[in-house]
């Protein structure tokens, strides 16, 4: 959807960000010269923006959530198609930036942030309704929603987005699991799905939840100091961080690799000197 994909491809981005930071010791002599930040660009340009694209053309009133329509300008087509690769730029190069200055957990959280931000835009919205307004397949729908959601499940809109994620999603976990290296691939998957739907989505469902139960007025305060709880160094998403990378893991291999390089450096010219025995 157009108001969630800025949020996503950021999420995206971050997260492939801090799998590929720890497969570097040292700074790349140039961002054009590191191939992970090619291969995310490659996926937000050839898979997550197609996609996107695809789906504002064919369904363009559930891709705004039924805020637009065909009749939306070319500019903004044209926007929300760059920016679904340059917000998963900019969220790989910060996470890669913080990972690199030993600030693993806050380069995790870019990722978990973002899906916060996405989930919360799908389940509240901008007026209460953005999960209504997710699993309503038309604009008619939406505006006589009867609260039966399970009828979106065989929407043409729901087959789509199925294909879609078959592709996106495998792809995606591959990608950063592979350049993770670490802990078990199994495990690796299983804690990256965690960082998302338990990291991010539930957090954003007893926002949603504190919201419509005590108003804006209580509600907001209340979300943020569940959110400051839940996401504080210690608690449960920087175990679930900690499990999955590291701390300070790319930074100490930063900082050692100009060590190791010395030292091999030095052993290559010290069996150049020695003389061979008679």
């Amino acid at each position: 959807m157009v108001q969630v994909d800025v949020f996503w491809s950021y999420g995206i981005g971050a997260g492939l960000g801090v799998a590929a930071a720890g497969r570097s010791a040292g700074e790349p002599a140039s961002r054009l010269s590191d191939p992970y930040l090619t291969k995310t660009l490659l996926f937000l340009a050839l898979v997550f923006a197609p996609s996107g694209l695809y789906l504002l053309w064919s369904f363009p009133s559930w891709e705004t959530m039924h805020a637009g329509g065909r009749d939306m300008s070319a500019w903004l087509v044209c926007l929300f198609g760059v920016t679904n690769v340059t917000q998963g730029l900019l969220g790989y190069l910060v996470a890669q930036r913080l990972m690199r200055a030993g600030r693993t957990y806050l380069a995790y959280l870019q990722h978990v942030w973002a899906y916060l931000a996405m989930f919360f835009v799908l389940v509240h919205g901008w007026d209460g309704k953005g999960y209504q307004r997710f699993f309503s397949p038309t604009r008619e729908d939406f505006l006589g929603w009867s609260g039966d959601w399970q009828a979106w499940l065989t929407s043409p809109v729901a087959l789509t987005l199925l294909a879609m994620g078959a592709v996106l999603v495998p792809l995606l976990l591959r990608m950063q699991v592979a350049w993770l290296g670490r802990p078990h691939p199994a495990r690796a998957c299983c804690l990256w799905l965690a960082s998302v739907f338990g990291a991010a989505l539930a957090p954003a469902i007893a926002c949603s939840l504190l919201l419509r139960a005590l108003g804006t007025a209580a509600g907001a305060p209340a979300a943020l100091a569940l959110l400051a709880v839940v996401y504080a160094p210690g608690g449960p998403v920087y175990r679930l961080a900690v499990s999955l990378v590291p701390p300070g893991g790319a930074g100490r291999a930063r900082r050692a690799a100009p060590a190791a390089s010395a030292s091999a450096e030095a052993a290559r010219l010290a069996t150049r000197t020695t003389p061979a025995r008679p």
